[in-house]
């Protein structure tokens, strides 16, 4: 089981600390629904070393990434930040991949989930720098001004934007990334000078945040999380993310199997749901329309926010925004309806 850089802070701090994706890491510190509301409402800090970090360093490390993901480098340049998919043949969803392309060259971050970092490797190469940073994610609509005034030139990384910046003694790369609906950067500063960065973040007010807020969060955006929304069988066109995959690209790996999915029409679509009360719909859950069975929830949870049952399924193609469903929840019918994505936008 691996640990983070920061994990005597974490248990100093008392937090309850779970196994995730070959990591033991912490779940909450005050409470899941207190931390939820702190990054809605100001500003809390989540770990998340447990990411993986490949770095690409080399002068054909651009034609890797272009001949492999889905997404196109064309549209952005050094010093952005891209989300994309690496698939497999049948266009499954291996990995959702956040790519830093650092400013001035040919040095590319590529971050994959947790348990995804060897299978990432063998599909683009590179070197696995995992063991030798923390990523501390500051997330929230006062995450700027709270980090401004221990390390502004962090604070200062525009939205999608990479920069190198120095804290302290440290060489730090920043993006203006997270996974929370809300603005907020993206922190990979060396392992020894991960606690120092930390307590100074904590210390200018931000609230620590653990990984049950972090899935809170991520759900009320509507954002997919791997092993959930995407995964095995599951392709980005499901999945409502076509917008990820260049397909006037000359080559990825999955291309041609989208292609014919794409000129098909895909089985299944990924939506929304909310039902009525508080009692959430959970992962598994079968859907009905009309007494028919219409799909299965990937995701479901309580919406603090919205205080009701929220979720996301992956439902028949012709399920549209407002269509009454009912979700099975341990043999009881919970009432709800279709509904648009994000459930809570800023």
């Amino acid at each position: 089981m691996h640990r983070s850089p920061l994990d005597a802070v974490h248990r100093g701090l008392g937090a309850k600390m779970v196994p995730f994706g070959g990591w033991e890491m912490p779940l909450e510190y005050t409470g899941t629904l207190a931390e939820h509301m702190a990054c809605r409402r100001s500003a809390v800090a989540f770990d998340v070393s447990h990411l993986g970090t490949v770095r690409l360093a080399s002068v054909d490390a651009y034609d890797v990434l272009q001949r492999t993901l889905t997404n196109d480098l064309d549209k952005i340049e050094p010093g952005r930040a891209q989300y994309t998919h690496l698939l497999d043949g049948s266009g499954s969803v291996l990995d959702d991949i956040i790519v830093w392309w650092h400013p001035g060259g040919d040095v590319f971050d590529v971050m994959p989930n947790a348990s995804n970092t060897d299978r990432v490797i063998a599909a683009l190469g590179g070197d696995d720098i995992t063991a030798t940073r923390a990523v501390i994610a500051v997330q929230g609509p006062a995450a700027r001004d709270l980090v401004a005034g221990v390390f502004p030139e962090a604070a200062a990384v525009g939205r999608f934007r990479v920069d190198r910046c120095r804290w302290r003694e440290h060489d730090c790369v920043v993006a203006g990334t997270g996974y929370t609906g809300e603005p907020g950067i993206e922190i990979a500063v060396p392992a020894d000078g991960a606690t120092s960065l930390w307590e100074a973040v904590t210390g200018a007010g931000v609230q620590p945040a653990g990984l049950g807020a972090r899935d809170t969060l991520r759900l009320e955006a509507g954002l997919p999380l791997h092993g959930q929304e995407l995964g095995p069988g599951i392709t980005p066109l499901q999945a409502g993310l076509g917008w990820v995959v260049a397909f006037d690209k000359p080559a990825f790996v999955g291309r041609e199997a989208l292609l014919a999915e794409r000129t098909a029409g895909p089985s299944r679509r990924l939506r929304g749901i909310v039902t009525e009360g508080r009692r959430p719909p959970r992962t598994g859950c079968d859907v009905y329309r009309n007494g028919e069975l219409v799909g299965t929830v990937t995701s479901g949870n309580f919406s603090p926010v919205l205080e009701q049952g929220i979720a996301l399924a992956l439902l028949s193609p012709d399920a549209e925004i407002g269509d009454p469903v009912e979700v099975d929840v341990r043999g009881s019918r919970l009432p709800g309806a279709v509904a648009s994505t994000p459930f809570v936008s800023r």
